[in-house]
């Protein structure tokens, strides 16, 4: 078994916030991540699968299918946007990192089984010191 993981960037805007609270609980909760103007993050998203190595080409997977089906399906869809308004893949789920990786791991998962490897994690860099892991 070997693992590869491809690294991507994205830039989105975000607010931590339940519709069914009041201002005051949600700040309570969620602090200035509340903040009804949003606020933004610079992520990095690291995608890790793993399988057998082809003995014909020496590769798990092609990078650059990976790094196209990564773009395509994920980056092209949250990069620059407001992950609360602007991502279909996002609507009515609180837009946590944790939710985040959640949702970019359900889109992954069938299209990386497709190319015949196996998605092990999902990484999410939020900031330097906060980052989530999610392994399906």
């Amino acid at each position: 078994m070997i693992y590869i993981t491809r690294r991507e960037s994205f830039n989105a805007a975000h607010k931590l916030a339940r519709p069914d609270w009041s201002d005051e609980e949600n700040t309570a909760v969620f602090g200035k991540c509340a903040n009804p103007n949003w606020h933004g993050h610079n992520y990095q998203l690291f995608v890790t699968v793993k399988g057998e190595v082809n003995p014909e080409t020496g590769f798990l997977v092609d990078l650059k299918w990976l790094k196209q089906i990564i773009n395509q399906y994920v980056i092209d869809k949250i990069d620059h946007k407001n992950l609360n308004l602007d991502v279909d893949f996002m609507q009515g789920v609180l837009a946590s990192t944790e939710n985040l990786a959640i949702a970019v791991w359900n889109i992954l998962n069938p299209l990386i089984a497709e190319g015949g490897a196996q998605l092990h994690c999902i990484k999410l860099y939020e900031t330097d010191n906060n980052y989530v892991e999610y392994f399906g």
